[in-house]
């Protein structure tokens, strides 16, 4: 698995319909598509509509209490797309290990990196991707040797086994990173 990938959110090549995003909404000034505007106001590109790709953003501006803040937010995210209730057991295996890698990820940027600015969430039908900014310096990476039986460290040690990939993505320039992870959509 890879820590690092010098590509942002999205580059993993073109849609069915061959067109970026597959007919989502227009992406705003930034580059994103329907940004949210806080913690209970998500919003998204045209949801239910098959193919397109749907972007939900929390900021954790003077918040408290963020990861069951971030679990929630994510939690309203996958039901909005469908993902909960979900009607097998797969379907609720993959949204559990969504909101366990948000819990780590979110948890990791708490004790390592100065806490969360931001938790990003994009779905395009075959995968989503969490992404969270801090202002940390440091690198993410499990622990090695991983030991099962000790506390601690195993935060991307979760991370790495559940997703399909993950990774660091870093701005010139600017203070922080964004530790993304990916994970499959079920069937």
């Amino acid at each position: 698995m890879s820590t690092t990938r010098p590509y942002p959110s999205g580059d993993r090549g073109p849609e069915p319909s061959g067109a970026p995003g597959g007919g989502a909404p227009t992406a705003s000034a930034s580059g994103e598509v329907a940004v949210s505007s806080g913690p209970t106001g998500p919003s998204s590109g045209s949801p239910g509509s098959p193919g397109g790709r749907q972007v939900r953003r929390l900021s954790f501006d003077e918040q408290s209490g963020v990861v069951p803040l971030a679990r929630d937010f994510t939690r309203q995210a996958l039901h909005a797309w469908g993902w909960l209730p979900a009607a097998t057991a797969d379907r609720r295996a993959a949204a559990e290990d969504v909101l366990l890698v948000v819990s780590e990820l979110v948890t990791n940027a708490c004790l390592h990196a100065e806490g969360p600015d931001q938790l990003g969430i994009v779905y395009d039908n075959k995968m989503i991707r969490l992404e969270v900014t801090d202002r940390g310096t440091g690198q993410p990476a499990p622990r090695t040797p991983h030991r099962s039986g000790r506390p601690g460290g195993h935060g991307m040690f979760i991370v790495q086994r559940l997703c399909l990939d993950w990774g660091v993505v870093r701005t010139p320039g600017i203070a922080g990173k964004t530790v993304w992870a990916e994970l499959g959509a079920p069937a």
